[in-house]
């Protein structure tokens, strides 16, 4: 069986705590993962450490067989968890739903169980809500960050700097005025940012 190595944390949110709870839970990266659209990533990242406090818990069956009603109120108490609570809420459960029925409710099995880097992008490809470019922020964290060693995990990580290149607060800041850079030069040129 593959192992990995956790970090401490994983320095996304500025929360101390928070940050514990992405390195200790690996349902939590995910569902902070998957909220990391259309806000900050500090936004993003801290999305699972108040759905836990909102919630007592960080279960995935339980969040998945929560009724979508509650799980909505629970998105939308203020601050929101996200910019749009309603579909975001909707998207954590499907999320956990997948965690919960295909993975014995332990999202880790999802890259300790996987054969090679090809089976784990296959594997995070199929979770509800992780396109491309989740798919390889994700490869890239696991590697980077927890020492995933997969057959092919090398090569599949990708060559530019992602979130699994973040190691402290700096790095957050750098990495975010390098993907705002980006994005102005893509609108400059006319392309979609």
């Amino acid at each position: 069986m593959t192992t990995t190595t956790a970090p401490e944390q994983l320095p996304l949110t500025g929360i101390e705590e928070a940050d514990r709870l992405l390195a200790e839970r690996p349902l939590a990266l995910l569902i902070g993962l998957a909220l990391d659209q259309q806000v900050t990533v500090q936004k993003a990242f801290s999305g699972p450490w108040e759905l836990q406090r909102r919630l007592g818990h960080l279960d995935a069956a339980r969040i998945a067989a929560t009724d979508p009603s509650e799980l909505e109120r629970a998105f939308r108490e203020r601050p929101a968890i996200h910019r749009f609570p309603g579909s975001m809420a909707g998207k954590v459960a499907a999320l956990c739903g997948v965690v919960a029925r295909e993975y014995g409710n332990d999202a880790a099995r999802i890259w300790l169980q996987a054969s090679d880097a090809d089976d784990l992008r296959r594997r995070l490809g199929a979770l509800p809500g992780f396109g491309d470019m989740k798919v390889r922020t994700m490869l890239a964290i696991l590697g980077k960050r927890f020492a995933l060693d997969l057959p092919g995990m090398t090569d599949a990580m990708p060559r530019h700097p992602t979130l699994g290149d973040v190691d402290s607060a700096e790095a957050l800041d750098a990495y975010q005025a390098s993907k705002r850079a980006h994005k102005a030069e893509l609108r400059a040129q006319g392309k979609r940012a």
